[in-house]
């Protein structure tokens, strides 16, 4: 691959929206019904082909995933969405925190700024 490859570097971009809903559904072992209810529950927002069909990042399986674990030991679909996005939530607010303590630490470091990943509460979306 060349540096002039349209696709360098999006290999190992988490974000990229790499999968179909067939294969996201094979690699996480359930239904593309299931990704389509997350889906719905916007716990995630796959982003569309030119031909219209949802295609999801490895960040994306990653949170479908834990979602499934949740659904798997009986936690309604929803409210496992609703776990996912805030434990995402809290684990952003901890990043966040932890840097404005060193920066607190370091007065000649300025204050961290917060990565808006959406603006619907969701996990971060590839779109």
């Amino acid at each position: 691959m060349t540096a002039d490859n349209p696709l360098s570097g999006r290999l190992d971009d988490d974000d990229y929206p790499a999968y179909s809903m067939g294969r996201a559904a094979e690699m996480l072992g359930t239904t593309p019904g299931f990704l389509r209810a997350i889906g719905e529950a916007r716990l995630i927002s796959p982003l569309r082909s030119e031909g219209g069909h949802r295609r999801y990042s490895r960040y994306q399986l990653r949170v479908a995933a834990r979602a499934r674990e949740l659904v798997d030991k009986g936690t309604p679909i929803e409210a496992a969405c609703r776990i996912v996005i805030l434990e995402d939530q809290l684990e952003e607010a901890r990043r966040i925190n932890a840097e404005y303590r060193r920066a607190a630490s370091d007065e000649s470091t300025p204050a961290p700024h917060a990565k808006v990943h959406s603006t619907s509460g969701s996990v971060r979306g590839s779109g």
